[in-house]
């Protein structure tokens, strides 16, 4: 199942999509109460996907951010081999981690803000990002598949040289409109394994990055363990999971964003996400 939010005659709403179309749930408009109890919801959201009637084409409608205002949105820096040896470290023998602001969310198609404070220095980052659904504390790794409700397209846009302010990437991680997922949740049972996937990235067309989630240097189910370890994690959290080689900083010349630029992110067996760049 595919769960989105969207706008409708000026309604925001939950949905199923199949197909290209979006089956309306009445009375939803968050996500959160679905992914905090599934079980409540499933045999009304299962009858709907069945349904005959009451379908809308996904092009008559705007897709939003499936999740409006995550409580945490946690990142892992250097998690893909080319990546790695593209910014000239070290394989990482812990897992590096930053936060991102919630306030950085935007939906699948709105567009990246090149910010007033650096619009020469924002880059790409293609991730698969884990939404949890049942979360916990001290998560085995053989337990972590359950606490993922589902997957989704995410872009870690970096504003590179603010970077280099800070020893900590949050804040050159979180400008606003900079963490943008979609264009749904694939729920785990259409995706029990998140790895194994092709994930992508091009700019005008122009494919930038190209890999496999199966290359993570530490899996999805290694990150939650871990993060878990520290916090609980809670419905509607997302897990940045990394970025495969090519980003834009890397390259010789150096290929960053600019104003009219279309980039689209996209996860074999998700979708992808798209957006126009436009300065703040």
């Amino acid at each position: 199942m595919k769960l989105a939010i969207f706008q409708h005659d000026g309604v925001e709403q939950v949905g199923i999509v199949k197909d290209g179309m979006v089956q309306p749930v009445p009375g939803l408009a968050d996500m959160t109460g679905i992914m905090a109890d599934f079980a409540a919801h499933e045999a009304a959201l299962r009858s709907l996907e069945a349904s005959s009637e009451g379908w809308l084409a996904l092009d008559a409608v705007k897709l939003c951010s499936p999740v409006k205002r995550p409580g945490k949105i946690l990142a892992i820096g250097l998690n893909y081999a080319d990546h790695i040896a593209e910014s000239g470290r070290e394989t990482p023998q812990q897992q590096m981690w930053f936060l991102k602001a919630s306030s950085s969310i935007a939906g699948p198609n709105d567009p990246i803000q090149l910010p007033k404070a650096s619009p020469d220095s924002v880059d790409y980052e293609v991730e698969l990002v884990a939404v949890i659904g049942k979360g916990g504390r001290h998560i085995t790794r053989e337990e972590a598949p359950e606490a993922v409700f589902g997957y989704c397209v995410g872009n870690d846009v970096s504003v590179r040289d603010w970077q280099g302010h800070s020893p900590q990437w949050s804040i050159a991680k979180s400008f606003d409109t900079h963490s943008p997922i979609g264009p749904w949740i694939t729920l785990s049972d259409e995706m029990p394994d998140p790895h194994g996937h092709t994930i992508r990235c091009s700019v005008n067309g122009d494919v930038r990055q190209n890999s496999n989630t199966a290359n993570l240097v530490f899996d999805v189910w290694a990150q939650i363990e871990y993060l878990s370890l520290a916090m609980t994690l809670e419905p509607g959290d997302l897990i940045f999971t990394g970025t495969p080689g090519g980003i834009g900083w890397a390259r010789q010349p150096r290929l960053l964003l600019q104003p009219g630029d279309t980039c689209r992110c996209e996860i074999e067996g998700i979708g992808h996400i798209e957006a126009i760049c436009t300065p703040e």
